[in-house]
């Protein structure tokens, strides 16, 4: 079984704060998703995506010295799983899959941290969890570092344009 997470930007003003349309919206993106990547508005991460969140988790670690946004926030939690989560409306089908929203101001927080982390400090934090569990640590290593390199660049495209941010879960 294969389950992706799906990002798409989008323009705020063209988006309804809806589960029911925004589920078509982003399935009819999905369909189209090898253009819009390519176009840099979309991107996904297949399976592995909860990893991807654990490896920027390592930028909160107390022992370390990525204080990537000024505060001490959690702001490494915005790229993958940040945004609040679209309630489903009534009569909403069981299978109607999860989804989120991030706003604007979210969504140029996010492309700052990715801009500013250091995926290698990051990697050298956290890569070996993902290592046991996906492969050799030389192609394990390659396939987060497109990822990461993915979602900055999505979002730093994102973020310039004043773009939202919606994820959904496919499964």
């Amino acid at each position: 079984m294969s389950i992706h997470l799906h990002f798409r930007a989008v323009a705020q003003s063209e988006i309804r704060d809806d589960h029911t349309w925004l589920a078509a919206f982003m399935y009819e993106a999905w369909q189209n998703h090898p253009a819009e990547y390519a176009e840099g508005v979309a991107g996904s991460i297949e399976k592995v995506f909860g990893f991807v969140n654990d490896l920027y988790a390592a930028a909160d670690a107390p022992d370390t010295d990525m204080d990537v946004d000024g505060g001490g926030g959690r702001i490494w939690e915005l790229p993958v799983y940040g945004g609040r989560p679209v309630a489903h409306g009534a009569g909403a089908a069981p299978s109607d899959p999860p989804m989120m929203l991030l706003e604007p101001p979210g969504v140029a927080r996010a492309a700052d941290f990715l801009a500013r982390v250091s995926f290698d400090e990051l990697w050298s934090l956290a890569g070996a969890g993902a290592c046991g569990r996906f492969g050799g640590e030389a192609q394990v290593r390659q396939e987060f570092l497109r990822h990461h390199e993915d979602l900055r660049r999505l979002y730093g495209r994102a973020a310039s344009a004043g773009r939202a941010m919606v994820k959904v879960v496919w499964a």
